[in-house]
């Protein structure tokens, strides 16, 4: 009686890992919403992701938490707003280096508690330490996952740049110290992601981030992708100047080949990962979720002379902006069909991936935990949407780097107030009539201006904003 018993209590566990839908977080660092040929781009190529889109949901509405890698990444681990934990300021929390707080839940972590296998490959760049990295905080195993923001060079050995003067000995990625020398680390992080699912047993529902390096700096693009990228960026018309006056210097055309022979690097990635998942037979049981930290490299301080990777517009601002440009990002559902709607207009931002991935697996919340995260799977599963507050708040900008101001924002359904607070200056956009943020409407008597004011204030109060 007894090996009965215990034959079928697996039994049903196999069962319910069965029902149970897979995940596959696929992160790219530095893409803006425009670096989609399935967004009209008129240079890069993306025929992987476009078809994702096509079979899935694409998300028009999708913000990040934050328009830096570290913060944006923080949110997405924990549903939480990085100004709780004093990111990118001053962090309060006891010692230097560390990003997060002991009681901390990430969404690894939430997803291992309830039976999954878990596995994160690439960049991770939260905290300084190994007890900070991916395998201490909800990941059954990772590999190049460290402190590193970006790669000394994208070509194997990884750790090894061609300067040993541009060596930084922070930025070093554990993990892949064997190779073969030209190795392409886009390619190796698929390889590494593709091994885990292959070797994954079916029976256990698995979640997995890919979160490349790519497309953040150094440029370096497969030397042939780079050469048709060239000939291709000959062949092609740009009316203007390249740099527009503005929010520094707005870079206007999307003309950088080693950027677009990354994409489309980041793109065969993406195939590679969907054909390993028909070739399993889980690629219907499989939520693929494609995403970027934060908007493209498309800005710079008016006297820098730093090479820019993009061109966001007709979005205003990149990366470092609270501007459209630097925290509006590309967000695409595919593999497993959740919705009948192709499209999906619900305002998001990468805090709700935590709740929402949970619910749509089935599994178990964490509200005390993802606090600035909402559920939004009803909003994908009938296509409606639901009005919503978002709130931004960047204290550590870069004026002499990428052109950004410190400020405070907040989104109230069509309208967004910045507050940028060094030079006490008010802006409001109506994003419905004007996605551009061309037109600043702000007037200090309008009782919705007023509100809005009143609401941000107290938000920051809320969450100790730095």
């Amino acid at each position: 009686m007894k090996k009965l018993s215990l034959f079928l209590a697996l039994l049903c566990t196999n069962f319910v890992f069965a029902q149970q839908k897979n995940v596959v977080l696929f992160l790219v660092d530095d893409l803006g919403y425009y670096d989609l040929s399935l967004h009209n781009s008129p240079l890069y190529e993306t025929p992987n992701i476009d078809q994702l889109a096509r079979d899935g949901i694409d998300f028009r509405n999708a913000y990040v938490a934050h328009p830096r890698c570290l913060p944006s990444r923080y949110g997405l681990q924990t549903g939480r707003h990085p100004a709780r934990a004093g990111i990118p300021a001053k962090n309060s929390n006891t010692i230097k280096g560390k990003k997060f707080y002991d009681n901390e839940k990430t969404i690894g972590q939430a997803f291992k508690e309830q039976g999954y296998k878990t596995f994160f490959a690439g960049k991770w760049h939260l905290g300084e330490t190994e007890d900070e990295w991916p395998e201490n905080k909800g990941y059954h195993k990772s590999i190049g996952s460290g402190a590193a923001g970006a790669p000394q060079t994208y070509f194997f050995p990884y750790n090894e740049p061609e300067d040993p003067n541009k060596l930084n000995g922070k930025a070093l990625i554990p993990g892949l110290d064997e190779g073969e020398v030209g190795e392409y680390l886009t390619d190796r992080l698929t390889d590494e992601t593709v091994k885990f699912i292959k070797n994954n047993r079916n029976e256990q529902p698995f979640f997995v981030i890919l979160s490349h390096y790519g497309v953040h700096t150094p440029f370096e693009g497969k030397p042939d992708y780079v050469k048709k990228y060239k000939e291709k960026v000959k062949g092609m018309t740009f009316e203007g100047p390249e740099y527009l006056d503005i929010d520094g210097a707005t870079k206007t055309h999307q003309n950088n080949a080693a950027y677009a022979a990354m994409v489309q690097s980041i793109d065969e990635s993406l195939g590679k990962i969907v054909e390993i998942l028909k070739a399993k037979g889980v690629y219907d049981n499989t939520i693929i979720v494609f995403t970027s930290d934060h908007g493209g490299l498309s800005n710079r301080a008016k006297k820098n002379t730093r090479t820019l990777a993009t061109s966001n517009l007709p979005l205003r601002g990149g990366k470092g902006h609270c501007l459209e440009g630097g925290i509006k990002v590309p967000l695409v559902f595919g593999g497993a069909r959740i919705s009948s709607h192709s499209e999906n207009y619900q305002v998001t931002t990468n805090t709700d991936l935590y709740p929402t991935l949970l619910s749509l697996c089935n599994l178990n919340l964490y509200p005390d935990e993802h606090l600035d995260g909402i559920d939004i799977k009803e909003n994908i599963v009938t296509g409606e949407t639901q009005k919503r507050r978002l709130f931004w708040h960047s204290s550590r900008a870069r004026p002499n780097s990428t052109g950004d101001l410190n400020c405070s924002v907040i989104r109230d359904g069509n309208y967004k107030m910045y507050h940028y607070f060094d030079a006490g200056i008010y802006e409001v956009y109506n994003l419905k009539k004007d996605p551009e943020e061309a037109i600043n409407i702000f007037d200090p008597q309008k009782e919705r201006h007023i509100k809005m004011m009143r609401i941000l204030n107290e938000w920051k109060d809320e969450v100790d904003a730095s």
